[in-house]
C-alpha cells in the first residue's frame, strides 16, 4: 500500500460555499477518514492549500481544519510542482481569468459552476484545457442528493411510462438584510458582480434536466428583480441590478415540457427547497433534496371538480415514499472523490467543462429570452469535433 498525495489549490474557498462544502464536508473529511482506498489498496490523499486575498481569513480558516498550508499568491502556487489540481470557487466574474492561467500552468481544473460570465468564455477555456491535454470537471452537485438519485432510479426503470411533463419549484426567501441578516451575499444581487438567480441556478437546471429526462431544446424566461432595494454586510443600502426569481419553461427532447420556478423573494410552502414533480403516463413522482415519492396509475385517486361541497380528498396522503435503501454521502464530497479518482486512476467523469459550458449556454439563452420576450431554441454545443468530452483529433481548432 503507498500514499498517493494530491496537491490542490483551493481558490475562494473563505466563501459560504467553499468553506462548508468543499473544503469542510469533502476534502477535510476526506483527510479525516484517512483518504480514498482504491481495490489495489494505494490511498489517494488530498493535500490542500487554500488560497484567498484575505490572509487573516486563510490563517483561521487552515488553523481550524489542520491544514498547514496557506497562500495569497496563486501564482507561486500554480508554479509549485507540489500541486496537480486547481480548484476554483470565487465568485464567477473571478473564475475565467484564473482557470486560463491553471490551464497554462498544466494544473488538471476542478471549479464550481457557473464556469464563466458568458458561453464564449466557457468554451474557450473548455477547449484550452482540451489543447493542453489537462483533465477538467465541473461541480454538478445535485446529481448526487438523495432525492435525485431516487428519482433517476424511477426514470431508468421506466416507472413513469412516457414523461409528459416536469414541474419545478426551487427557492425561499432571502431576507433583504435590514431587519435581519441576507442568507446569502450581497454580489449575488449585483449583475455587474456576475449576479442573478439565473446565472446562478439555470446552470443546475441544465445539468439535472439533461441528466434525468433529455437534452434541453429551447427556454422561454421571464426575470424579474422583485425586491430593488437590499442591505449589505456592511449595513449600506444597494440597488438590487440582478434578477431575484425568474419563471421559464423548456422544451426537452421527446417533447418533454418543464416549467421551473426560481425565486429568492418567495415563501416557502412544500416539502423542500427544491421540489421536482414528474407527471408521466404510468405514474407521477415528486422529488426533494432528500425524499421522493411516487403515485403509481392505479393508486391514481378520481377527483371530481365541485367547488361546492369542501375537498373530500387528503392529496398529500395519496402518495408513497421511495424508500432509502442506501446511505448517500454529501454530494459535494461524493464528486470530489470521483474526481481525484478521475486524476489518479484515470476513471471515467464525463462532468468535464466543456459540460459546465452548456449551463452557462442555458443562463445566456434564458436571458436573451426574457430580454426579447420568445422562445429560444438551444443548439449543440461543441468545440471543433468535441461533443460532451469525446476526445476527437478535430477538437482542435
Amino acid at each position: 500500500m503507498s500514499i498517493v498525495n494530491v496537491g490542490i489549490i483551493m481558490n475562494g474557498v473563505t466563501g459560504r460555499m467553499g468553506t462548508n462544502q468543499h473544503l469542510i464536508r469533502s476534502i477535510v473529511a476526506l483527510r479525516e477518514q484517512g483518504g480514498i482506498v482504491c481495490q489495489n489498496g494505494d490511498v489517494i490523499m488530498p493535500d490542500p492549500i487554500l488560497v484567498g486575498r484575505n490572509e487573516e481569513k486563510l490563517k483561521k480558516l487552515a488553523g481550524n481544519h489542520k491544514i498547514d498550508r496557506w497562500s495569497t499568491n496563486l501564482d507561486e502556487c500554480l508554479a509549485d510542482q507540489r500541486n496537480t489540481i486547481y480548484f476554483d470557487a470565487q465568485t464567477t466574474v473571478r473564475r475565467a481569468e484564473a482557470i486560463r492561467k491553471a490551464i497554462k500552468a498544466g494544473k488538471h481544473i476542478y471549479c464550481e459552476k457557473p464556469t464563466a460570465a458568458s458561453v464564449e468564455e466557457s468554451l474557450e477555456l473548455a477547449r484550452l484545457a482540451y489543447e493542453a491535454g489537462v483533465k477538467n470537471g465541473v461541480v454538478q452537485d445535485k446529481l448526487f442528493l438523495p432525492g435525485i438519485l431516487k428519482l433517476k432510479r424511477l426514470v431508468d426503470y421506466g416507472f413513469f411510462g412516457q414523461i409528459l411533463s416536469v414541474r419545478m419549484e426551487f427557492g425561499y426567501w432571502v431576507f433583504e438584510g435590514d431587519w435581519q441578516e441576507a442568507q446569502r451575499p450581497s454580489w449575488n444581487y449585483r449583475k455587474e458582480d456576475g449576479g442573478g438567480i439565473i446565472v446562478d441556478m439555470f446552470a443546475h437546471w441544465r445539468y439535472v434536466l439533461d441528466h434525468l429526462f433529455g437534452n434541453v431544446r429551447a427556454v422561454s424566461c421571464l426575470g424579474v428583480t422583485h425586491i430593488p432595494k437590499r442591505v449589505d454586510e456592511e449595513g449600506n443600502l444597494y440597488t438590487a441590478t440582478a434578477d431575484d426569481a425568474a419563471y421559464a419553461t423548456f422544451e426537452l427532447d421527446g417533447g418533454i415540457i418543464v416549467q421551473a420556478n426560481s425565486s429568492w423573494s418567495v415563501r416557502v410552502n412544500r416539502d423542500d427547497l427544491l421540489t421536482i414533480q414528474v407527471d408521466g403516463t404510468e405514474g407521477s413522482a415528486v422529488a426533494g433534496l432528500r425524499e421522493c415519492k411516487t403515485q403509481h396509475r392505479v393508486n391514481t385517486p378520481k377527483p371530481v371538480w365541485n367547488p361546492d361541497i369542501p375537498n373530500p380528498f387528503n392529496f398529500l396522503e395519496q402518495w408513497q415514499d421511495v424508500p432509502t435503501n442506501e446511505v448517500n454521502d454529501n454530494a459535494f464530497k461524493v464528486q470530489w472523490e470521483l474526481f481525484l479518482k478521475h486524476i489518479v486512476l484515470d476513471e471515467d467523469f464525463p462532468w468535464d467543462l466543456l459540460e459546465g459550458a452548456k449551463g452557462t449556454q442555458l443562463s445566456d439563452l434564458a436571458i436573451k429570452s426574457w430580454e426579447e420576450r420568445r422562445w429560444v431554441d438551444v443548439p449543440e454545443l461543441t468545440i471543433g469535433g468535441m461533443v460532451h468530452g469525446e476526445k476527437v483529433n478535430a477538437a482542435k481548432s
